[in-house]
């Protein structure tokens, strides 16, 4: 009987990275993941986007990349709302060949102009679906810890996020979010439902103006501590300031979740390595 993966390092430190585009991404993406390989990170996890619905030859192509080339644990992203239970079961089959035994399961976001499939309306279904046909399979979900969008309100969200969890989830990653608070809260919350699985917290370093205008129009729900605010306002025409202090800040974060006992830190790298040598540079000390 094939064993589940191991359990990763504790507090665990992790890059997220997704397919690109184009063949000058596909170039990018390659030289970004040689350079997050010589940080030995506990895995690396590759996106899965709704509007790719070729995932043989994007997530598949570079999770198998990250796991047998580089020989990085790799986590392969599996959006729920937009694929049929064979297209699932067939992923599932490719991942277990390559030896990639880790996904994300995710009920994916809701996209206008592209229509649901049907079989699967929750990650909570996808999540039974993979523990029937790979019990092996080792099954990280998401998380909000500002609640979920479509949540009608925090006490619902939790007890969705129970549900999950009880369907076979081993550990969850959280959205970004920009003030500690809301995730202590979060895990108190957590806690009271007896969630037990560890929660990696999702950290998104703000380097660039694009990034800022990004996140004040789609992250409507995410607090903007003022701290967080005043980097925004000052530094926003100022690219080489506005990325020192997006990278001061995402640090502050981390070291203050690391000394509050948080299960690991998630990067969000946006395939950009340097913010992840960056990061782990300066807070190596902390993940030992």
């Amino acid at each position: 009987m094939t064993q589940p993966p191991a359990p990763f390092h504790h507090p665990s430190l992790s890059y997220e990275v997704f397919p690109p585009n184009t063949q000058v991404g596909a170039e990018r993406l390659t030289h970004t993941l040689n350079d997050l390989a010589e940080l030995k990170p506990d895995f690396i996890s590759v996106t899965c986007s709704n509007r790719q619905p070729n995932i043989e030859e994007t997530t598949l192509k570079v999770a198998n990349h990250v796991q047998n080339t580089l020989h990085i644990p790799t986590i392969a992203h599996l959006p729920a709302m937009y694929l049929s239970k064979e297209r699932v079961a067939d992923s599932l089959d490719s991942l277990d060949q390559l030896g990639i035994r880790r996904v994300l399961a995710l009920r994916g976001d809701i996209l206008e102009g592209l229509e649901p499939v049907g079989d699967f309306s929750y990650a909570e279904e996808l999540i039974h679906f993979i523990k029937e046909r790979k019990p092996h399979f080792d099954i990280t979900a998401a998380c909000y810890p500002e609640v979920h969008p479509d949540a009608p309100n925090a006490v619902a969200d939790i007890r969705f996020l129970k549900r999950k969890v009880d369907a076979g989830v081993d550990r969850l990653i959280t959205q970004l979010f920009f003030d500690n608070d809301c995730f202590y809260h979060f895990q108190e919350k957590c806690a009271l439902a007896n969630i037990e699985v560890p929660i990696l917290a999702g950290i998104m370093p703000i380097v660039n103006r694009n990034q800022a205008l990004r996140l004040l129009t789609t992250c409507e729900t995410t607090k903007l501590p003022r701290k967080f605010k005043a980097i925004l306002d000052k530094y926003e025409h100022e690219p080489q300031a506005l990325r020192a202090a997006g990278l001061a800040y995402a640090l502050d974060q981390i070291v203050d979740l690391i000394t509050q006992g948080a299960d690991g830190i998630h990067l969000y790298t946006m395939n950009q390595s340097d913010t992840a040598h960056y990061i782990a540079d300066a807070a190596k000390a902390l993940f030992k």
